[in-house]
């Protein structure tokens, strides 16, 4: 079986949990800071890849750094550190993130623009998308890259919606070469 399949498992059967005790939005908070941990501190991942740290070094590594996760999530790292699977961690984060999100109706979305949104911008794009695909809401990241030139580029799930003029001009120049 491969790695997201297996992640998406121990995902499934803690989003289950979370939601028969009433807990999906703590796991949901947790989790994302969980990942966020995993995702900007390589050294951890490093650390916990080592074979010469033993299984309860890492329990008690994970003891120490999550001291004040829910009791299901740290059991959750136990059981993952016994069966050699800590390194999903992160994607079982990403899984149950989305789970959640799913639960609740809320897609995530990454918006590219030449400068910052401003709040109001970001709620007229939260409510304009989420009715195209019918969901709630939408959970904007807002990045910036002025290579764009001028526009939006937003992104949700594997769709693209390109409105920077950046991305019109290269659509231009494919019509004219053509």
């Amino acid at each position: 079986m491969s790695s997201p399949a297996i992640a998406n498992r121990y995902a499934f059967a803690l989003f289950q949990v979370a939601k028969e005790q009433k807990l999906l939005d703590q796991l949901e908070d947790e989790l994302r800071v969980v990942r966020e941990v995993f995702n900007q501190n390589k050294d951890f991942n490093t650390l916990l890849s080592s074979p010469k740290l033993s299984k309860d070094k890492k329990k008690q590594l994970f003891q120490n750094v999550f001291s004040k996760a829910n009791p299901f999530l740290q059991n959750t790292f136990k059981l993952l550190v016994d069966r050699g699977r800590e390194g999903l961690i992160a994607q079982i984060a990403d899984h149950f993130i989305g789970l959640a999100d799913s639960e609740k109706g809320i897609a995530e979305a990454t918006v590219t623009s030449t400068r910052p949104l401003t709040e109001e911008e970001t709620k007229a794009l939260s409510v304009a998308f989420a009715k195209k695909l019918n969901k709630k809401d939408l959970r904007i990241e807002n990045k910036v890259d002025s290579n764009l030139l001028g526009g939006i580029k937003l992104r949700i799930g594997n769709r693209i919606y390109d409105g920077s003029l950046k991305g019109k001009l290269e659509r231009l120049e494919r019509q004219l070469l053509r």
